[in-house]
C-alpha cells in the first residue's frame, strides 16, 4: 500500500503526461490535484494523475490554489507560467518554472558538471558532444519512425544525409561557442526548408511571433520540449544557468542546451505536418507526446546528462540511491 500511494513511485524518465491548461483553475480536492473548468451551465472537473506527471504549463486565464501546489510539490511536479498556446510571458514574470524545494536532490551530477564547467574548452567539449548526440538522436529516430517516413522524412533522402553530414564534419571545426551556434542555426535552417518541402509549405519563414500554424506549432512544442529538460535538470540537481552553448543573453539557458537534443528530431517534423493537416493545437499537442514516450525523449535526455557528468565526476562512489 505504501508503494501505491508513494506520489514519487514512477521515476521521472518514465512518466507520460505534460499538461497545458488555460481558462481553468487547478485545485486540490479529496486528495487529489482537479482543475475546474466553468461551461456556460455548468462547472466540471478534470482529474490530473500527478504522479505520472511531469510538468504542468498554465496559460493564459488559470489560477491555482497553494494546496495544489503543495501536492504537485510533493510529486515532484514542475510547474511552468505561459501565454497562450504554451509560449512563455518572459516580461511576465520573473519565475517560469517553479521546482520543488523541499526534496532530496543529488549531488554528485551537479559536482561533476562544476568539474569542467569553469573551463571554457571544456565546455566547448560538452557543446560539441551534445550536439553530435543530438545528430544520432535523429538519425535513430528518423531511420524507424514509419509515420515521419510516410510524410517524406526519410533518412536517406540526399538533403537530410548532407544537411547532417555537413553539420558533423564542421563541429569538429568550431574554436568557440559561437562558431558553433553558427552552424547550429545553419543545421535548423536546413531542417525548416527540408520539412517546408516535405509538407509543400514554400513560402514558410520561421518568426516567433506569426500566427501561421507551423511557427505556433513549434512555439508550443518547443516549450514541451523545456518542460522535459527542465524535468531533467532539476531532477539531477543541475542549476539551469550552468549553459554550455545558450546563455548570454538569457537566464537559464542550459534548459536550452538539453532541450535541443530532441527538438529538431520530434516537434519540428510534426510542427509542420500539422500544421498541413489543419491539427488543433491540442491534436498537436498529443501528438507531440506520444512522439516523446515512442521515441523515450526523457530517457535521452537524462542518459546525456548524467554521462557528461558522471563523466568529469571525480568520486566514483555510488549514491545513496537513483532519484531519476
Amino acid at each position: 500500500m505504501e508503494q501505491l500511494t508513494d506520489l514519487k513511485a514512477i521515476l521521472h524518465s518514465k512518466r507520460a503526461n505534460i499538461y497545458y491548461l488555460d481558462m481553468c483553475r487547478v485545485m486540490q480536492k479529496d486528495g487529489r490535484v482537479l482543475y475546474l473548468t466553468e461551461e456556460q451551465n455548468e462547472k466540471q472537473y478534470w482529474n490530473i494523475p500527478i504522479a505520472n506527471t511531469t510538468c504542468i504549463l498554465l496559460g493564459t486565464g488559470t489560477s491555482i490554489t497553494q494546496a495544489a501546489v503543495r501536492m504537485l510539490a510533493s510529486a515532484g511536479v514542475l510547474i511552468g507560467f505561459s501565454g497562450s498556446g504554451g509560449t512563455p510571458l518572459l516580461m511576465g514574470t520573473e519565475i517560469e518554472w517553479m521546482t520543488p524545494q523541499s526534496e532530496y536532490r543529488p549531488t554528485e551530477y551537479i559536482q561533476g558538471w562544476m568539474q569542467f564547467w569553469f573551463e571554457q574548452e571544456k565546455r566547448l567539449t560538452v557543446a560539441k558532444q551534445f550536439q553530435l548526440q543530438r545528430v544520432s538522436y535523429m538519425q535513430k529516430v528518423w531511420a524507424k519512425d514509419r509515420d515521419l517516413k510516410n510524410e517524406g522524412f526519410n533518412l536517406d533522402d540526399t538533403d537530410v544525409n548532407k544537411a547532417l553530414t555537413n553539420f558533423s564534419a564542421k563541429i569538429e571545426h568550431c574554436q568557440d561557442v559561437s562558431k558553433l551556434l553558427l552552424v547550429e542555426a545553419q543545421l535548423t535552417k536546413s531542417l525548416y526548408k527540408i520539412a517546408a518541402t516535405r509538407t509543400k509549405q514554400k513560402d514558410f519563414v520561421r518568426q516567433h511571433n506569426s500566427i501561421d500554424d507551423a511557427n505556433t506549432f513549434l512555439n508550443h512544442g518547443n516549450y514541451l520540449a523545456y518542460g522535459l529538460a527542465a524535468t531533467t535538470l532539476w531532477v539531477l540537481g543541475i542549476p539551469h544557468g550552468f549553459a554550455v552553448m545558450h546563455g548570454k543573453t538569457r537566464r537559464g539557458a542550459l534548459v536550452f542546451d538539453v532541450a535541443d537534443l530532441i527538438k529538431d528530431t520530434l516537434v519540428l517534423p510534426w510542427a509542420f505536418i500539422c500544421a498541413k493537416e489543419g491539427a488543433t493545437e491540442q491534436e498537436f499537442r498529443q501528438q507531440c507526446l506520444q512522439a516523446f514516450t515512442q521515441h523515450k525523449a526523457l530517457d535521452f535526455m537524462f542518459e546525456q546528462v548524467k554521462a557528461v557528468a558522471l563523466e568529469h565526476h571525480q568520486n566514483k562512489e555510488p549514491a545513496d540511491g537513483d532519484n531519476q
